[in-house]
């Protein structure tokens, strides 16, 4: 079928908003990377500029100045990736136990998972839970196995293999596989879209882990990038109150402003690059239980 010239008006228009809207959410990411790389009195003079008028490191000096980032950096990696694969195992395992009806008491069961999402133990509990009975303080796994299992990514995976063909579980069995098996070789290569959704749902929460580090952290190597950032700005804040209060000269060189935009380019920057690997699962993933067939 040949497109009319309307549909092709139509088209060109849908096109041009896309590129057009694909501007205006780039551009204050390009700025926030040119604000940056702009040596701090440039920057307050003439506000942000997509060119830097007067080129500077210093905001990247200041933040890299020791290698407490570097070492935040390996933690942090760490903790996203054996968090993200670890949840992955764990959301899957569940997802498959509670989806279809291979559990008698499944609707029973979800109900637990389902009341986690309404009502919290607060922090009170959960920091004795943490510290008396886990004993995770002062550990890595203070930021994956608490927050190993997400009910809402459990109930997205579990509608997603309950839209698996029942006939293709039954055709398996009859050639004698398990229950295992059949999660290893049918149901997780089918489930892709929803793998990598679920997946960067976790690497984006484990990745901007800092509460734990605040309240379970006092090995200063075990500290999270996230965390690491928040102190040089609060640092940053607490210079600045000093230098207002009338001792400006022990902070002149503190390149403030351009010190927060660095580090949310040092943040974000990693994290980012995973999206374009993981878009077209990402889309799919998206539409899980959107058809019913």
């Amino acid at each position: 079928m040949q497109n009319s010239r309307n549909d092709k008006w139509l088209a060109v228009l849908f096109y041009a908003f896309t590129i057009v809207f694909a501007a205006l959410c780039l551009y204050p990411f390009l700025l926030v990377i040119a604000s940056s790389f702009t040596e701090e009195a440039t920057l307050l003079r003439n506000g942000y500029r997509l060119l830097p008028e007067a080129f500077s490191f210093n905001a990247y000096k200041a933040i890299f100045s020791t290698n407490t980032i570097p070492d935040a950096y390996l933690v942090t990696i760490f903790i996203t990736v054996a968090g993200t694969a670890l949840s992955l195992l764990v959301t899957s395992l569940a997802a498959y136990s509670l989806s279809g009806s291979r559990l008698r008491y499944a609707p029973q069961l979800a109900l637990f998972f389902y009341f986690t999402m309404l009502f919290s133990g607060g922090m009170v509990s959960s920091y004795i839970l943490t510290t008396r009975y886990l004993h995770l303080q002062d550990t890595i796994w203070v930021y994956i196995l608490p927050a190993v299992l997400s009910p809402w990514n459990l109930f997205l995976m579990r509608n997603f293999f309950n839209d698996i063909p029942k006939e293709l579980f039954e055709s398996v069995k009859l050639d004698g596989a398990g229950e295992l098996r059949i999660l290893r070789s049918i149901v997780l290569p089918l489930s892709l879209p929803a793998l990598a959704t679920i997946g960067l749902f976790y690497a984006l929460a484990y990745w901007s882990s800092w509460a734990p580090a605040m309240l379970y952290i006092e090995n200063p190597k075990l500290y999270s990038l996230q965390y690491i950032i928040m102190q040089i700005i609060r640092n940053i804040d607490m210079a600045q109150n000093i230098a207002v209060s009338g001792t400006p000269s022990a902070v002149q060189a503190v390149p403030a402003y351009t010190v927060r935009l660095a580090t949310a380019m040092v943040t974000v920057g990693p994290i980012i690059f995973l999206y374009p690997f993981l878009q077209r699962y990402f889309v799919g993933g998206l539409k899980v239980g959107a058809i019913k067939g």
